[in-house]
This record gives C-alpha cells, sequence and structure tokens, in this order.
C-alpha cells in the first residue's frame, strides 16, 4: 500500500505533466475529447508530437509501417498500411519525416482520412509530396480490393 504522501506526489506530478504547455507550433494542443455531446467531459491531454531524431531509416521505415498499420480506426489501418507497404521503401529521409509527421502529429484519425479522401481540405503544414502520393493512393483506381488490414508479417518485405 502507498503512503498517502507518495500518492499526493505522483498524482502532483502527472497532473503538472500532464498540464504542461504544447510545443510551439502548428498544432497548439493535441487530447481526445471524443465526439460526444456531453459539455462536461473532460479532454485528455496528449504528449506534443516529436520527431524522433538520430533513428536510422531502416528503423524509421519499420516503425512507420507499424504505426500505420495500428490505427485507431480501421479504415486508416487499412489504407495506410497498404500505402506504407507501396511507398515507404521508396520513400527519402524528407519524405519519411512528412509521412512520420502527418500520421502521428494530429491527435484524430478522422482528421486524416478525410485529408486523404479530400472530404475536408487538408492543412498547409500536412500539404505535400507524401500526403499528394496519398490523395492518388486513395482513389484507388486500380480497383484494389482493400476491404482489411493485412497482417503486420505481410507488410514486411524483409521476412
Amino acid at each position: 500500500m502507498l503512503s498517502s504522501t507518495l500518492t499526493k506526489r505522483l498524482i502532483l506530478g502527472f497532473c503538472r505533466t500532464s498540464l504542461r504547455p504544447a510545443v510551439a507550433g502548428p498544432v497548439v494542443t493535441r487530447g481526445y475529447r471524443g465526439d460526444s455531446p456531453e459539455p462536461n467531459l473532460i479532454e485528455i491531454p496528449l504528449p506534443p508530437w516529436q520527431e524522433k531524431r538520430n533513428e536510422s531509416l531502416d528503423i524509421k521505415r519499420k516503425r512507420l509501417l507499424y504505426e500505420s498499420r495500428k490505427r485507431g480506426m480501421l479504415e486508416n489501418c487499412i489504407l495506410l498500411s497498404i500505402f506504407a507497404k507501396q511507398y515507404l521503401e521508396s520513400m527519402n529521409e524528407a519524405q519519411l519525416r512528412q509521412y512520420d509527421r502527418l500520421i502521428n502529429e494530429p491527435s484524430n484519425d478522422w482528421d486524416i482520412y478525410y485529408w486523404a479522401t479530400e472530404v475536408k481540405p487538408t492543412p498547409d503544414v500536412y500539404q505535400g509530396e507524401v500526403m499528394d502520393l496519398l490523395k492518388e493512393f486513395t482513389k484507388n483506381r486500380q480497383m484494389e480490393q482493400r476491404l482489411d488490414a493485412p497482417n503486420l508479417e505481410y507488410l514486411d518485405k524483409s521476412q
């Protein structure tokens, strides 16, 4: 059993870190509120996204492949994982950074989906080569069957 003093310190420490200001940039705050009409719903703060520095391109590609497959919603699992399988290996370092930011900075997966399907305009900060590729890929001009997210083993070409 934790002492009450230790418990208070843990709670205060958690509260202080969760209320810290977001890093200055295009996304001022990140949090999940959900679509609930409940006006008293507490927003859950998320830590600001930070680019992973000193990560080899091989590790970055594998991480992005995994993160493309493990999304919060099935639509993006399917779309992003198949997109990543097709394009990650040929992306240069700048494109990998764009993709990393695109899939990890926004806190709402629906935003990414709506931008890719062109239901909503893409904010300038996410506009670029990678978003253009994703939008074109989303049009599915070859009429591929995209009904389920592929297994990670299928996605990893190194196996």
